[in-house]
């Protein structure tokens, strides 16, 4: 899941930035989540990053057995 941030910046600044990143065919929001992900790696500690990952591996796995016991209690019901 992705989440939003909302950052105020000077009117002129913002268009000068947007101006030259396109003549270097890349956008604001483009080098913003690299930046974000290169202060990620820089910020938070390996190990909670390597527990994040984890998680986020696991998820579908869990959904899909969570999903599997609700129609077997459904099916129990009937």
């Amino acid at each position: 899941m992705k989440k939003s941030v909302t950052v105020s910046v000077n009117e002129k600044k913002l268009s000068a930035i947007e101006m030259y990143l396109e003549q270097k065919n890349t956008t604001l929001a483009a080098e913003l989540e690299k930046y974000a992900d290169q202060l990620y790696g820089k910020v938070v500690p390996q190990n909670v990053r390597d527990f994040i990952d984890m998680m986020s591996d696991r998820k579908p796995a869990r959904k899909q057995k969570i999903t599997a016991s609700a129609e077997t209690e459904k099916l129990s019901e009937q």
